[in-house]
C-alpha cells in the first residue's frame, strides 16, 4: 500500500514536471519569439540596430562617443552625455561610477566626482561659448574644497584654524581663495594627507542654475544612455551649424525631428537621441571639413 502511494505521488510529480516543461520551456518561449517578430515589434526585438548603406552603424538604444582619436570632441557632431561604461558606451561593461556626493577630494589614483563634474562643466562651457562655472567648483575646473586644520569644537567645527589647504589644487597652483577665517589658504603638496582637517566644500559665487546642464557633466546609471536633454542639445546648435557651414535654423529643424516628449505624455523627460540626430545631419548636411 505504501509503495503504491509512493508511485502515484511520483507519477503525479513527473506529469507536472513534463507539463510545466512544455509550457514554460517550449510554448512560452516560442510565443514570445513569435510576438516579438510581429511587424512593428521586430526592430526592437533585434536590438533596434541602425544601418546606413548596408553597414551597421549602431543602435538607437546605445549611445556613442563622437570624438577623435585623442578624445577631443568633433565639432560637427552633437556630443553625448559622459559614460562610465568601460572606455565609454561599452555594452560589456555597462555600469555607473558608483561615486556619490561626498566624493569631493582628489586622490593620486583618480580625480574626485566633484572635480570630474567641474572639469566637464568647464570643458563644455569653453567648447560651446557659455559660462561653465558651477557651484563648489574653482574657475580652473576642480572641486573647490578646503581642509581646515585646527582644534575642533563640540560640533566638529574649526573656529580658529591653524592651517587651511585647497586640497584639489596642487602646488604651485594659486588657491582659489586667498584666506579662510583669517588664515592664508595654501596649495596642496603632492603626497601629503590632509584628511586630519575638516573637509569644507566652498559654494562660491556661481549661479544656482548653471549654464551647462547636469546631463552634460554626469554619466547615466547604465553608461549607455543614447539621449541628452533638449537643453544640452540647444547649447550645441551654433557650434554644429558653424562646423557644417549651415545655418542654426537648419540644425534646429533636424534637432526638432529627433526630440521626443515624455513617454505617454507624463513619464520621464523630453529627450534627444544623439546617435540618430548625428546620422540625420550626416545624411542631409555632410561635413566637408
Amino acid at each position: 500500500m505504501r509503495m503504491s502511494t509512493w508511485i502515484r505521488q511520483h507519477l503525479a510529480a513527473l506529469r507536472a514536471l513534463l507539463v510545466l516543461t512544455v509550457i514554460t520551456g517550449i510554448v512560452y518561449p516560442i510565443a514570445v519569439f513569435a510576438i516579438a517578430h510581429l511587424p512593428g515589434l521586430d526592430e526592437n526585438a533585434e536590438g533596434s540596430l541602425i544601418e546606413r548603406d548596408g553597414e551597421l552603424v549602431g543602435s538607437s538604444l546605445i549611445g556613442q562617443s563622437f570624438t577623435d582619436a585623442g578624445g577631443e570632441a568633433l565639432g560637427q557632431y552633437f556630443q553625448s552625455r559622459p559614460s562610465a561604461a568601460g572606455d565609454g558606451y561599452d555594452p560589456l561593461a555597462t555600469a555607473a561610477s558608483n561615486l556619490g556626493p561626498e566624493d569631493v577630494v582628489d586622490s593620486a589614483a583618480r580625480p574626485s566626482l566633484l572635480t570630474t563634474v567641474c572639469a566637464r562643466s568647464k570643458e563644455v562651457g569653453d567648447r560651446e561659448g557659455v559660462d561653465g562655472a558651477r557651484q563648489f567648483c574653482t574657475k580652473g575646473g576642480v572641486g573647490a574644497v578646503l581642509s581646515v586644520i585646527g582644534p575642533r569644537d563640540a560640533n566638529g567645527d574649526v573656529s580658529q584654524p591653524v592651517q587651511v589647504v585647497s586640497v584639489n589644487e596642487l602646488c604651485p597652483a594659486r588657491p582659489f581663495l586667498t584666506t579662510f577665517r583669517g588664515v592664508a589658504v595654501e596649495c596642496a603638496k603632492e603626497g601629503e594627507d590632509y584628511s586630519v582637517g575638516r573637509i569644507v566644500p566652498i559654494l562660491g559665487d556661481a549661479p544656482a542654475e548653471a549654464a551647462v546642464p547636469a546631463d552634460a557633466v554626469t554619466a547615466s546609471g547604465s553608461g549607455l544612455d543614447p539621449h541628452i536633454s533638449p537643453e544640452y542639445a540647444a547649447l550645441q546648435v551654433e557650434r554644429v551649424a558653424k562646423a557644417r557651414a549651415i545655418t542654426a535654423t537648419q540644425v534646429r529643424e533636424v534637432l526638432a525631428a529627433h526630440t521626443d516628449g515624455r513617454t505617454l505624455g507624463f513619464l520621464g523627460e523630453p529627450r534627444v537621441n544623439v546617435v540618430e540626430l548625428n546620422l540625420e545631419l550626416d545624411a542631409r548636411y555632410p561635413f566637408e571639413g
